[in-house]
Formats: C-alpha cells, structure tokens, sequence
C-alpha cells in the first residue's frame, strides 16, 4: 500500500504558468512520464482514490474527507458491509434494551386483570450490553471525526448533536450504576432513537425536510384552532341557554359540561371518531341542531384537514426535491472528482485510459450487472475518455439493468417444438390464472355452505378432492414450464419461482394428508394424527392456494402499477418508517414516566369481569385493560391505536380519569404528530409513487435485454426526471473549495 500522504499537500495540484493540467506536486509540469517507486505509489494512491469517489458517488455520500492512503483504506473498511451491518446490529440492539429493561415486557399479556410478574433483569445486564453499544458508538464518531477533520466536524451539526448525545448517554449510564438501577428517570433512553437516525442520509433529508415544512403547516394549523374554538365557543352558548330541553340537557351533561370538555369533544370530532354519538342527544329532540355538527365537520374535516394535507404534499415535496437535489450534486461531484484524479495520470493531464478505469471498477463495491454494462460502454470508447464520457459511463447507476432472458431449449422434433410454443404461450398463463380463480372459487363457496357447521363435523370430501385435482394441474403446470422455457428460463421469472415454491410445498402437503389420513371419502373425518389434524392440514393447504391467487396480479396492467407502487414503497418507506419509529420510541418512553402504573382495577372487582355498572363505551365497558403504559410494549400498541383514532375518545376519557386532565395534551400532541403529519407524509409519498408509475412509467430506460424488466424505485430516482443537472462551473467550484482535495488555481 503507497505511503499516506501528508493532509497539508494538495492532492492534486497545477503548476504555475504550466498548461493548465493536472500534475503531482513537486513533479515538474512538463513531465510526461513518471518511472521509479514513486511513481508506481502515486499510481496506486490515485486508482485508491479514485475508488472511494465513485463509491461515494453511488451511495450519495459526501467526498469532503480525507484522501491520504490510510485514510482511504479506513474510509472503505468503515463503509464495508461487514461494519455496517455491525453498526445497525448496534443501533438494533440498544432499542431492542427497552423491551428487557424495567418495566419489562417480557409477559405473557399486558392486561392488568391477567398479566403475570414479568421477569425483570438484574441490575448490570443490561447496562451491560448498553456500555458495548456506547463502545461501538464512540468509535464510531471518532471514526467520523477523523475522516473529515476537525475543521469539518465542528460545521457539522449532527456529528456536533453525535457527540453531545454520547456524553450524556455516557454521563446517565454511569448515574444508574452508581445508583444500582433505582433511579427514577433515565434521560438517556430518550437520546437512543438518535443513533438511527444519525446514521441514515435519507433520514436526515426528511427531518430536515419536515421541518422546513412546519412553518406552512402552522398556518393550516392556526385555521384549524381557530375553527375549533370558535365552534366551541359555540357549543357552550347553545347547549347552555336558560331554558333547556332533556336534548339539551343531556348534550351539556355529556359533551359540553365545561369548556375543556365541550374542546375535547369537537376536536374528537374533528377526527369523526365520536361521529354520530356526540350529536345524536340533542338531534334526537330537535334536527335543526345536526346543522350545527354537520358545519363543523364540513369546514373541519373535509375542507380544513384536506387543505393541510394538501400543503403538507406540496410543501414537502419541494422541500424533499430541493435536499435531494444536494444528492444529485454530490453523485455528480464524486464521479467528477474521480475523473480529475484519474486524468492526472495521462501523459497530458487530459482525458483517462479506459484500463485505468477498469482496474478502478475491479475494486470497486457495485454489483454484477451495472460492472458488466460499464464494461461493456467502455469496450466502445476511444484510447482517452472526455468528462463527459466519463459522466456517461457512470450514468449507469440511475437506469435500471435489464437482464437478457437465457435461451430457450432445443428440441429436434416438430412436436416438441410445436409443444415448447404452446406451454410457453402467455396464454398457457392465462389458463394457469383461471385455474388459480377457479380454484378460490371452489374454496370460497364451501367456506359459505359451512360457516354454520363447527370443523370437527364438516365433510371435507368433496374439497379434498377438488384440491387434490387442481394441486396435480398446478404440478403439471410447472413441469409443462420447465419443459418449454427450461429449468434455467423458469427459474429466471419471479412469476415462476413463487409459483414453483407454492406448488411443491402444497404437493408435499398433499401427499402428507394422504399418507396420514388416505385418500378423501365421503364422510372423510378421521381422528388427529401427528402434529396436525386433517382440518388443520386442510385450512393449511387452503391458505397456499389462496396466497397462490397472487400470481395474477402481473397479468394485469392496473394491477401490476398498483402492485410495484406497493413494493417500492417498501424501500423507500424505509426512512419515514425510521423517523416514525423513532417518535414511537420516545413518546413511548415519555408515556411509561407520565402513566405507567395508573390503570388499575377498581375496588369493586366484579366490575372488570362483567362491566354490569360501566358506562356504556367507556374504557372499563370495552375492557381495554391491555391498553396501557405500564411496559414499553404495551405503549408502542396504545400509541397504536391512540393514532388510527378509532375510539380515540375512550383513551382521553381513561387517562383523564386514571391521572388528570393534563394528560389530553400528551395524546393530543400524539395524534398532531402522528396522524396529521406523519400519516400525510406517508400520503404524499404514495401519491408520488403512483403517478410517478401510472404518468412517467419507463423513462429510465433499461441498459440491455427486455424492455419490460423491473427495478425498485428509489425516492432519488423518482424525481430524478425533474432534478436540474449540476453546472460544470458548479462542480468546479465545489471541489475547488474541497477540505482535502485541494485544486490549485
């Protein structure tokens, strides 16, 4: 490995009054061919860096860090996939370290009236296993720090936030041990869903994102404040009046007893989750005050609520295009700034030697497929690549590579041939599908004729056999494919392949039933034998034929757009998913010190097992015992449902009762973030999926092979077609203000 070069010499430098190019320094200008040790380490130091600028460039990653050969090397030992999936092992195992800690969730069920004692762990375990994830955290930061130098570190503020996040982290973990794990709050499992996000660009991008947005959001916000006191206000002055019938009456007493009450029961209305019941005792006696509700919930929720959704979409997505067009710069800077180091090693500072790129690319972390199609793009160029050539060449990573299909078998005879053509016809597909329809079909029909009949006493003769029939056609099915595309051509569809697996794992369900319960007969109820009983073994194969029905979806156009927008959001949903972990984590930890312990059993324990003297729809009446924060499990599901806001009532009711009033503005706050933000986020962002597949469908056009070959969607690709290309002033401008690769004008 060449020597590390000193931080203080230019990477790359031009010699005064020379031509211009680019030349090592304390190398004379005019230099065309370098011999000698020296020259063979420069060589090897500039292929090294070069390599980390295009992995920098594939994986969006910023190239202000050091570039001296040590440096480089821990650069791509900490990017390697085996630190990594250390580093998110880590991040894992620390928020994993709630659900073991007091109070443990380690029980059987979190219903107050059934849980058991949890198993609690002793005091040191698991402060244990925080202490080594700290280690991995710290050394992870220091390895950050050195990489882009101080000077960088400190401009840096999530590498500054890193820091100070370890310190305390550090700082509350030493308290608790000195306190032997009885102190009461632990500051530092609030900090913990910090490291996930740290870790993460894309987080990063929509936290950033986020909020930029809030200012927009707080304007809708506002509105809908507004509209809610106003109707409140509203509310008190018309369930109030002196004279008052028992409608009235009972809407004051029941929803608008006081103001807080009468706020509480608008904004739930808001949600529509009390909707009709929260009008319905003063609408029973008079029907002119529907108008009332009915306004409320016209302006609130269907003009107010749509509207921030509304603002929410647009916002973000400029705000989320305008960071992603900071990705697109750094992948422009890094396949430029690769093109500078490579070019210093032609006789002429211009141009680079397409073997100098190819031993780049035999060390470089890419897959298979986009190497071989940069290879393939070289093999067509000339003795000495351009800039924009080169840009060319690594415009591979935003097209997707289609592989070519493998041939199809041979065969000598015309009935083979003529057969090969028939069974690999889309319409042998087309059959396949109708069989799998008709197949669920026969399923869903003796689901119906036996709803009534318990499974111990229903004949399963005749569906034994009509599955028996169909699971031989699905296997002949297969067979008849491997015949016309071969084993290599079937395998090569994923179509295929989940079709293969599901008709082998239902014919070796088959075949048990049959070699434990024999063939179906009429009256066919034979006692359990083994581990599963033959209606067990029935429903089993039941549920595969069903999951089967799912390979229609390809053949079906809206369908098929419908299915990928589903798939690609589960690769992108990874970052919002993340950020909305991490509020789940801390509110749930916020929730457990606020509530944890005050849902209790009344006195009077017959009340929990019959509900005989609860009010009706009350959190006692409903038995929602399991909903409560007296572990973190139990939170993350009571956070759950607080958001889906369906009876999100009975919750504010319960807590209000079991710990005070202010507990309305932890669940307020919760529904704020979850379901009016993050729910609309997530809107947005399948929105913009959609239209991207349903309107731009194909505008990244494949490298080679069928058309109609399939690549997930990254968030930066998806508005890649709108993105605004980086200026060649631009990026010349960025590197020359580089920390570490330092162009000498």
């Amino acid at each position: 490995m060449a020597e590390p070069r000193e931080e203080s010499e230019p990477l790359l430098s031009r010699a005064r009054g020379g031509s211009g190019r680019y030349c090592t320094p304390g190398v004379p200008a005019g230099s065309s061919v370098q011999v000698g040790p020296g020259a063979a380490a420069r060589r090897d130091l500039c292929l090294d860096q070069a390599v980390v600028l295009i992995e920098d460039a594939i994986q969006y990653r910023s190239i202000n860090h050091r570039m001296d050969a040590r440096s480089l090397w821990l650069c791509r030992w900490y990017y390697s996939s085996t630190c990594q999936w250390i580093l998110s092992l880590t991040i894992f195992l620390i928020l994993a370290l709630a659900f073991i800690e007091t109070p443990s969730s380690l029980a059987s069920t979190s219903d107050v009236r059934y849980r058991p004692a949890a198993w609690e762990p002793p005091c040191g375990l698991t402060e244990g296993l925080e202490a080594l994830c700290l280690l991995v955290f710290t050394a992870d930061v220091s390895v950050k720090g050195y990489l882009v130098g101080w000077a960088q570190f400190r401009k840096n503020p999530w590498l500054l936030a890193y820091l100070v996040v370890l310190l305390v982290s550090v700082m509350d973990w030493v308290v608790s041990l000195s306190l032997v794990c009885q102190e009461p709050l632990r500051v530092r499992r609030l900090l913990r869903p910090f490291f996930l996000l740290q870790n993460s660009s894309m987080m990063k991008k929509t936290l950033k994102c986020v909020r930029w947005s809030l200012s927009e959001m707080a304007s809708v916000g506002l509105l809908l404040a507004v509209h809610l006191c106003l109707f409140t206000v509203f509310g008190m002055l018309l369930f109030t009046g002196g004279k008052q019938d028992d409608g009235q009456d009972k809407e004051r007493l029941t929803y608008f007893r006081n103001l807080p009450e009468a706020l509480t029961s608008l904004l739930v209305l808001l949600t529509t989750a009390n909707n009709p019941d929260v009008m319905i005792p003063a609408y029973s006696k008079n029907r002119a005050y529907a108008v009332f509700f009915i306004a409320f919930t016209l302006i609130g929720s269907l003009l107010l609520m749509n509207l921030l959704t509304a603002i929410i979409y647009n916002q973000f997505r400029g705000y989320l295009m305008k960071s992603l067009q900071t990705s697109l710069l750094r992948r422009r800077l890094g396949t430029r700034a690769a093109y500078k180091v490579l070019s210093s090693l032609t006789p002429e500072g211009v141009g680079v030697k397409p073997r100098d790129v190819l031993q780049v690319l035999q060390k470089v972390q890419l897959d298979s497929d986009h190497k071989e199609a940069i290879v393939e793009k070289l093999h067509s160029r000339g003795d000495l690549l351009s800039a924009g050539e080169f840009q060319e060449l690594f415009d591979t990573f935003d097209k997707k590579v289609a592989k070519e299909r493998p041939p199809r078998p041979e065969y000598q005879s015309p009935f083979l041939r003529r057969a090969q053509l028939l069974f690999g016809h889309r319409h042998f597909d087309c059959l396949g599908n109708l069989m799998a329809l008709g197949n669920l079909v026969t399923i869903c029909v003796f689901l119906v004729l036996d709803a009534d009949v318990l499974p111990e006493e229903r004949d399963d003769f005749v569906l034994g056999i009509l599955n028996c029939v169909f699971i031989l056609y699905y296997l002949l099915e297969m067979l008849l494919k491997v015949f016309a595309l071969g084993l290599r051509g079937y395998l090569d569809s994923p179509s295929n392949v989940f079709d293969g697996l599901l008709t082998v794992v239902l014919l070796v369900l088959e075949i048990s039933t049959l070699a434990v319960y024999h063939f179906p007969h009429p009256g066919w109820k034979p006692e359990t034998l083994g581990l599963l009983s033959l209606w067990d073994m029935t429903r089993l194969v039941n549920v595969l034929i069903v999951f089967r029905f799912l390979r229609v979806i390809p053949s079906m156009k809206l369908m098929a757009v419908v299915a990928s927008t589903i798939l690609d959001l589960i690769g992108n949903m990874r970052a919002f998913g993340g950020i909305l972990l991490a509020v789940y984590y801390v509110f749930a930890i916020i929730g457990i010190g606020l509530f944890r312990g005050v849902v209790v059993l009344p006195a009077n324990s017959s009340l929990a097992p019959s509900n005989g003297s609860a009010p009706c729809g009350s959190y006692e009446q409903l038995e929602y015992w399991a909903n409560n924060f007296d572990d973190f499990a139990a939170a993350l599901v009571t956070l759950w449902n607080v958001m889906v806001v369906n009876n999100w009532q009975v919750f504010l009711d319960a807590f209000q009762r079991f710990a005070g009033p202010w507990s309305k503005v932890y669940f307020v706050f919760w529904w704020l973030v979850s379901s009016v933000v993050w729910v609309n986020l997530v809107l947005a962002l399948i929105l913009e999926n959609f239209l991207h597949k349903w309107d731009r469908r194909g505008h990244l056009e494949p490298l080679a092979g069928d058309a109609e070959a399939s690549s997930q969607m990254t968030v930066e690709l998806l508005f890649r077609d709108v993105l605004e290309e980086p200026t060649e002033e631009e990026l010349m401008e960025k590197l020359s203000r580089h920390p570490h690769l330092q162009l000498c004008r």
